[in-house]
């Protein structure tokens, strides 16, 4: 492009930029995105480097800024926003914090010093059950006791874990 094509292109854009931006904007359907698109064609027009005749200032200057929006919409789409990054760094990490942590490592402590004063088979089988996820049959089965034996000591241990931790509570 001669300096004059390029100096006539320019100033026209200069001269005409809010009806450029308000056609850009009704092709693209965004006028920051137009605005963006008319900059950068501002910048290239000054790169340019093509020797043939512009025939239609306004066709060959919204041509080249949409093309320019097109490219600035692909960029856009591979990346994410400032205010999605912002979002993003604004969500709760849902990880325990270290007072929640604190708190569920007293709790469990509370409950373990409980558990050992249980009696023998009556920890046994609440491990078994609850830790160990195993059904009270086998259960019965392994320590040699009936079923209704396993359910007993269970609630039994149960009634006194609950009993003692929501006394604490209070």
């Amino acid at each position: 492009m001669t300096e004059d094509a390029r100096l006539a292109l320019t100033d026209y854009l200069a001269k005409h930029y809010a009806h450029l931006r308000r056609r850009l904007t009704q092709v693209l359907g965004n006028s920051e995105l137009a605005g963006d698109a008319l900059q950068d064609t501002w910048v290239r027009l000054h790169g340019k480097e093509e020797e043939s005749p512009v025939q239609s200032p306004t066709g060959y200057l919204v041509r080249m800024a949409v093309n320019i929006a097109v490219d600035i919409q692909r960029r856009q789409s591979r990346s994410v926003s400032f205010e999605e990054v912002n979002a993003l760094m604004e969500l709760a990490d849902p990880a325990p914090g270290p007072a929640q942590a604190a708190e569920t490592r007293s709790e469990l402590d509370k409950v373990v010093k409980l558990m050992e004063r249980l009696p023998e088979r009556r920890r046994t089988i609440l491990m078994l059950v609850r830790l160990e996820h195993l059904p009270q049959k086998e259960v019965a089965r392994r320590l040699g006791i009936s079923t209704s034996a396993v359910e007993h000591e269970l609630r039994r241990a149960h009634d006194f874990l609950d009993a003692h931790m929501n006394h604490e509570k209070k």
